[in-house]
């Protein structure tokens, strides 16, 4: 079993086909299905069905398993590589994370107080670059290391790990007469005045469009673009609001409390992603390792 042979394993994962993942290592489609083989054969199963011809192969239930931990041990061998090359370099490493607000309240706060005492030497910059598509795009342009986004997300240049679910929810305050409900359906939002984002964000776009879904016309009195004054003004009596789970897990104001909402208004994830075909630095998976040792916990 040889790095060289896992490298061709995750490539035939990624690309669907021998023939890519032969076109994008620099190497011909008999090689590459030599070191395949060489590795089913040193694990002793099958890793891909293979339908023949130029068809796309998928992988078996072994290759699943093989995939995840093949993964792993490909980001160490970068990371090492990495680290050294850091190690030697006179400018102190640095780690560039891009997060929506709510995520980088309720996710990072633990996990970067675990990343220092494991990293004390390496400088972290959060930034707030916007939604997902402004996200991925700093994470394309080398802007940022790693990004914690609202899925789904469909963009093959990055790797893409689910942490958290994010469900609506409704945000009250505690004597209102729905905060006091122990749960909320969609219809006892009909006529009640609601606090909201600006439409510029994709997340209200999206609400807006479900509720209409779901036969009601919201009543979207305020607007703001900061999650602090969002809170204030539900806390003032002025509205209630339907956010993510976690920009309501902790509020500001002992008035407030939040509900569950029985109907799936939205599908939210939250995922962690990082450049697919970039170099990544020890400093990143380290703390990459922080936040999912959070996120379990």
């Amino acid at each position: 079993m040889t790095l060289a042979a896992l490298q061709a394993f995750v490539a035939i994962s990624d690309l669907g086909t021998f023939r890519a993942a032969a076109v994008a290592l620099g190497y011909t489609e008999s090689a590459i299905s030599h070191r395949v083989r060489g590795l089913e054969g040193a694990l002793g199963e099958a890793l891909f069905q293979r339908p023949g011809g130029r068809a796309h192969v998928s992988l078996t239930a072994a290759g699943e398993a093989a995939y995840r931990h093949a993964r792993r041990v490909l980001a160490a061998v970068e990371a090492l590589g990495a680290d050294v090359r850091g190690a030697a370099s006179a400018a102190p490493p640095r780690v560039r994370i891009g997060a929506f607000q709510s995520a980088a309240a309720e996710l990072l706060p633990a996990a970067l107080g675990a990343f220092r005492e494991a990293r004390p030497g390496v400088e972290v910059v959060l930034s707030d670059v916007g939604e997902t598509p402004g996200l991925l795009a700093a994470l394309a342009r080398g802007d940022l290391d790693v990004a914690f986004v609202l899925g789904p997300v469909a963009d093959e240049s990055v790797e893409a790990i689910p942490l958290v679910e994010d469900p609506v929810v409704l945000l009250a305050r505690r004597d209102s007469a729905l905060g006091q409900q122990r749960e909320v359906r969609l219809g006892d939002l009909e006529d009640v005045e609601l606090v909201g984002w600006t439409r510029r964000w994709r997340f209200q776009v999206e609400l807006e469009e479900a509720l209409r879904r779901h036969g009601l016309s919201p009543r979207f009195v305020y607007r703001t673009d900061d999650n602090l004054a969002l809170q204030r003004l539900v806390a003032a009596g002025l509205g209630v609001a339907c956010v993510g789970r976690l920009a309501a897990a902790h509020t500001v104001d002992p008035l407030l409390t939040w509900r569950s909402i029985r109907e799936q208004v939205l599908h939210r994830t939250v995922y962690l992603c990082y450049p697919r075909h970039r170099e990544v630095g020890g400093a990143v998976h380290a703390l990459m390792a922080a936040v999912r040792a959070q996120v379990v916990a």
